[in-house]
């Protein structure tokens, strides 16, 4: 069976699909912006007892006060519509029910338990909505209890114990890494989701765990262990299996660049490029195993040749031999480099970068900016049939904060 056209060629694939997000902090939320840069419509369900997503109040040092959307909020709730509502209430629980009756995915980042409690589990809204696809994060799996936070998880997953250098202690990553593995499988696990019920009419639960996310990772890293017996160590950016691969070379200027050869072509045009065949002939470095042997031997002898060279004459000799490098950037060079509307949201001054990086499939040009707190609040509730009465009351009960957009 195929998929139905859209409606227009040029239609994001995702229109007209409606996504209920119960979700807070970072892998529910950037599931949540890649299927609005999709097209779908986005409901943010925000919680009145913490002021909204944790998020709202992250802020760096220094950042401006811009009412309650923070610059970490910013980086995973484009093209979405907030409601703040306690769901612990049984009338707020009804405006969650009416939500999810008329919705094709929900995000859902309750610690497992707490989402029966609630009855907002995966069992309790396919009942009430067949269709439905439930996509469920949590941090150990389904029958474990335990909260999750992507620095615990990258520690247990073994991130940390490879991440840093070799004499240094263990490293986080810089970015919610984990977070960001979990919200990726948790992507096209809903999108195959979808699928499936194009073809069965049926909805169904989706589950990823951060940790089995994080595993799932490893890649050579756990091959190398599970295949080879070898427990991975700290090598700072170098690599197990291939040199040189990763390692930083301070050019004469200053500038740090990295090297990424990975073919024994690729090595012979290193040595040509930058005038170095002794060592290619040199037998302790003639192939890649003789490389990683000895990989201090021959860092020792390209440091000292790049530390003769300008960065501006390294990119030429490399870049003309196709050389696999790169510089090392910070944020404000990576931006500079790359900045174009493909990568970037501008709306009012407020920048964004895209949770969908792919081309070939078309994504919302219009993604309006991550919302206020309870921004939309009145109209969605509006669309859900409460008039204005029934707006008051849930306002006057401390359902629901009202008009108000800014959290108290």
């Amino acid at each position: 069976m195929t998929i139905d056209p859209p409606a227009a060629a040029d239609a994001p694939p995702l229109q007209g699909i409606r996504v209920l997000e119960l979700a807070s902090i970072l892998a529910g939320p950037v599931t949540g912006q890649f299927l609005a840069e999709l097209g779908a419509e986005v409901v943010k369900i925000e919680n009145p007892a913490t002021g909204g997503d944790p998020t709202r109040g992250w802020r760096l040092a220094g950042e401006p006060d811009g009412g309650s959307v923070s610059a970490y909020f910013s980086c995973a709730n484009w093209g979405k519509r907030s409601l703040a509502l306690d769901v612990a209430d049984p009338a707020g629980l009804e405006v969650i029910r009416r939500l999810a009756a008329d919705s094709d995915v929900v995000i859902a980042s309750y610690k497992p338990g707490d989402d029966v409690k609630l009855g907002l589990d995966p069992a309790t809204l396919l009942e009430l909505n067949p269709r439905l696809i439930y996509g469920q994060i949590s941090a150990y799996g389904r029958d474990d209890p335990r909260p999750g936070f992507d620095a615990i998880i990258q520690a247990e997953s073994g991130f940390t114990f490879l991440n840093g250098e070799p004499d240094g202690p263990p490293t986080k990553m810089p970015v919610a890494l984990v977070d960001l593995l979990a919200a990726h499988h948790l992507k096209e696990g809903l999108l195959v989701a979808l699928l499936q019920r194009h073809r069965t009419g049926a909805g169904r639960h989706v589950h990823v765990s951060l940790l089995d996310a994080a595993i799932a990772s490893l890649a050579n890293q756990a091959s190398n262990y599970l295949v080879a017996g070898a427990v991975p160590q700290r090598m700072g950016s170098e690599h197990p299996n291939i040199v040189p691969y990763g390692a930083v070379y301070t050019l004469g200027d200053g500038r740090e660049l990295v090297l990424a050869v990975g073919t024994e072509r690729q090595w012979q045009a290193l040595t040509k490029s930058l005038d170095r065949q002794d060592l290619d002939r040199d037998p302790r470095f003639a192939d890649n195993r003789g490389r990683v042997s000895h990989r201090t031997e021959l860092h020792a002898e390209l440091t000292g040749t790049f530390s003769r060279l300008s960065s501006a004459e390294a990119a030429r000799r490399l870049g003309a031999a196709r050389v696999p490098y790169g510089f090392v950037n910070d944020m404000a060079a990576v931006f500079a480099q790359r900045g174009g509307d493909r990568l970037l949201l501008d709306h009012a001054g407020l920048r964004g970068v895209r949770s969908f990086a792919a081309e070939g499939v078309c994504t919302r040009t219009d993604l309006t900016p991550p919302p206020g707190y309870n921004a939309d609040g009145a109209s969605i509730l509006q669309q859900l049939g409460y008039d204005a009465d029934a707006r008051a009351a849930l306002a006057r009960a401390g359902v629901w904060p009202g008009e108000a957009r800014e959290p108290a």
